[in-house]
Order: C-alpha cells, then structure tokens, then sequence
C-alpha cells in the first residue's frame, strides 16, 4: 500500500547541512521478525524517506524495527552525524524497538566470522600493495579489460611465495569462479550476475576493520533480516553480499 515518487538515474533528494556531504544509506526490513534501518554519515531526505518506508512496512506486518548506525567508515561516521541521526528519527517520530547498534560495537563479533571465513578457505590474506593494483589497473585498461583484481594472492596462486616484509595484508573474499548469483527483485523481477563478472571483494582492511560489504552482511545474517529496501544504486552490492 505504500507509494512514491522512482527517482530517475542522476535525480536525488538531498539536504546538506552545515556542508557536510551526506552518506549512503541502507534500509533493511524483515516481514515476520525484525527490520532494520542501517545509516552512515549524515541522515538526509533519502535516508529519511527510505527509513519511514521501513518503519511503515514493520508496522504493517507486526515486525520488529532496529535501528542500525553503520558506523566502520571513521572518517564519515562522526558523533556528530550519529547524533544528527538520532535526533531526526526522534523528530520525525519514526519508533525503533531495538537499537541503536552500532557496529564499531561489533567489531568483536565480525572478526570472529572473518577467522571462521579464512579458516575454511571462503577468505584469504592479499599482501598486494597500492602500487602493485595501480598498475594492475592501468594494464588492463590499455587492454580494454575491465579493471579487476586478477587473484595474485588466492591460496592456490600463492603456494611458495613469501609475504612482502612490511606489507599489513588486507583480507579478501574468495568468490566463487563459476556459476550465477540470482534474487528476486521485488521492484525489477529475477536478477542474475554471473561469478565470473565479480572478483575477491576486500572485506577487512589490514587492522581487521571490516568494510561496508562484510558488516553489513554479518549484520542482516545476526539480525535475522529477509527484506532489503534500499536505492537501485544498490543493486550492484547485492550479490557481493549474497
């Protein structure tokens, strides 16, 4: 029963306050259980208008509402950004059951499905540097490739090499070579993306730090989310996180 207005590619509904750049967001719902509204950065009129969808949609089917601050990114996440938010959800009387949980609050929980992940062979240790990806990049775009890490430090292309000395290694997904990622896309319909487009996702940098990517999966595993409301924008992290 809810409508609004699809905003066309390039559109936005944006509110800059005191200048400081708004941050993506995330709205994530669950029918029977629990929703969940994740921020990062500043709240602005997309996330707002996202969040209240959200709301009305656990409301509606007796679930549960969380709110999330997703919070790993420091130089964009700031106290005072997450106070902006919390404020305005206040404001705009948008009532969450649980929350707000923050995920720096779970840095604990994430690194004990990273172990979980490098141990059985899904994630693996990549000591290429900056320099070393800079120019992996720029070679393959003389050759009209798609830029892509081409998995110099999978397990099995890393037998006998020595780490680099004072290189911190950050952590990567070991995506799988062959088959397809396929959803349901409530709005568009089945969507599929082949493996093969996809290469190993960095999901912790080298202090264990996990990226948006990772978190945020962990997160809708943990709290048991089913339904994602989210901007199209988005479909490209999909299945990445699938």
């Amino acid at each position: 029963d809810l409508k609004t207005k699809m905003l066309k590619p390039g559109e936005s509904e944006t509110l800059d306050l005191e200048g400081i750049e708004p941050g993506a967001y995330d709205v994530l719902c669950e029918v029977a259980g629990h929703s969940g509204a994740g921020m990062t950065g500043m709240l602005h009129l997309g996330t707002a208008r996202t969040a209240l969808f959200c709301w009305a949609f656990a409301r509606h089917h007796g679930g549960q509402f969380i709110l999330r601050i997703e919070d790993t990114d420091l130089e964009r996440s700031t106290e005072q950004a997450v106070q902006v938010i919390l404020q305005s959800m206040r404001w705009l009387e948008l009532d969450y059951d649980e929350g707000p949980v923050r995920q720096t609050e779970r840095l604990t929980r994430y690194k004990e499905v990273l172990e979980q992940m490098l141990a059985d062979g899904r994630a693996y240790r990549c000591y290429a540097s900056k320099d070393e990806l800079e120019a992996l990049r720029e070679a393959q775009v003389a050759r009209n490739e798609k830029p892509r890490y081409d998995g110099r430090w999978r397990p099995e292309n890393a037998r006998g090499k020595t780490p680099p000395e004072g290189v911190q290694p950050v952590f990567r997904f070991r995506n799988p070579d062959d088959g397809d990622v396929e959803w349901n896309d409530l709005v568009k319909g089945p969507i599929s993306i082949s493996n093969r487009e996809l290469d190993d996702l960095v999901i912790a940098r080298s202090d264990w730090m996990p990226t948006y990517n990772f978190a945020v999966t962990v997160d809708d595993a943990d709290m048991r989310i089913s339904h994602v409301m989210r901007g199209e924008q988005h479909i490209n992290n999909t299945p990445r996180q699938i």
